[in-house]
């Protein structure tokens, strides 16, 4: 049977600062990001399967990365917690306002590293992810491919 790949997005919305950056982008900002998220398989063979020639139902590739992505991002501020800014963070959280700590830099080639590993981990065996694709701006993404990882 032929490998298949799936693709579903995914919109959120974001803000972050990039600690000691050079540019505007130091300042806290947000961006309407758009994510792409492809996996690959081989559709399900068996007559007796509710999901009998698909390689994953889309509501469950949906459930997966709402789940470990978008809920979690969506309108929320990012900061590296090892700068600064956690200072912010803290009067943020503490005015109620929905807060991501990372350990990383928060540019779209790190949050691209970090979906890849928060998806992989929910995956089904049998669907490997294939490619991530992170929009930050109209003209402007990140991708993460399988192969070169």
């Amino acid at each position: 049977m032929s490998k298949i790949r799936i693709t579903k997005q995914f919109y959120f919305e974001t803000g972050h600062a990039l600690y000691g950056y050079d540019g505007k982008c130091r300042n806290v900002h947000g961006h309407s990001y758009k994510l792409s998220v492809t996996v690959i398989g081989t559709p399900s063979a068996d007559t007796n399967d509710v999901k009998f020639g698909m390689v994953i139902d889309f509501k469950d590739l949906k459930k997966i990365v709402k789940g470990e992505i978008v809920d979690q991002f969506d309108h929320a501020t990012v900061f590296n917690k090892n700068t600064p800014h956690v200072e912010l963070a803290k009067e943020l959280e503490k005015r109620g306002h929905s807060v991501i700590l990372v350990d990383y830099q928060p540019t779209s080639e790190m949050m691209i590293i970090d979906f890849a590993s928060k998806i992989k981990e929910k995956l089904p065996t049998n669907i490997a992810l294939h490619s991530l694709k992170l929009q930050e701006t109209g003209t402007s993404h990140a991708e993460w491919f399988a192969s070169d990882n």
